[in-house]
């Protein structure tokens, strides 16, 4: 046994040398594919060849705008205020919940594309990183401002309407 010992340990030696030569030429590899010129091969389609694949709607603009998102929020939240309202009891308490709950989707989502609005068409991935980042700033105070101030808030209204205003993304998304 004392004699297989030093061939056990060889023999993980020499795995860990064939891995590293392996990822060294792995390595190698990935930087010459990177160094090749990609663009030469790329051809863009034409209009005709556009329509043919994707469809006549391809090039008209998108019907779904951040503006259009925001006022579907505003109408589910009106509408889930006015259900919590017929059948919750007590009423007051739960349709001013379910009511602020949807206000801490829209009311980001508004400062939000009024601020794409407000841009000069030149945005940027960091632009995009900044709104998003206030517009979850705001959602997050939004939350904690309610815990703190409105001491009668049912829970149950306010999250069920707040993820009711926040899956209208996904319902504009397959509209589109």
């Amino acid at each position: 046994m004392a004699d297989r010992e030093p061939n056990v340990r060889h023999e993980a030696r020499a795995a860990r040398n064939v891995s590293a030569a392996s990822a060294a030429h792995l390595h190698r590899s990935d930087d010459a594919w990177d160094a090749e010129p990609q663009d030469k091969d790329i051809v863009p389609l034409t209009r005709a060849e556009a329509e043919k694949l994707f469809g006549p709607k391809v090039s008209r603009p998108a019907r779904v705008t951040p503006f259009k998102v925001v006022i579907a929020q505003m109408v589910l939240s009106l509408v889930a205020t006015l259900v919590w309202w017929l059948f919750y009891k007590p009423p007051g308490a739960a349709a001013l919940s379910a009511f602020l709950g949807g206000a801490i989707c829209w009311v980001p989502s508004a400062l939000f594309a009024a601020r794409l609005k407000k841009g000069s068409g030149a945005e940027t991935i960091l632009s995009w990183m900044i709104g998003e980042a206030l517009k979850m700033g705001v959602t997050v105070a939004m939350f904690v401002a309610i815990a703190y101030w409105y001491h009668d808030v049912r829970w149950l209204p306010l999250l069920v309407t707040y993820l009711i205003a926040l899956k209208t993304y996904w319902v504009a998304l397959a509209w589109h």
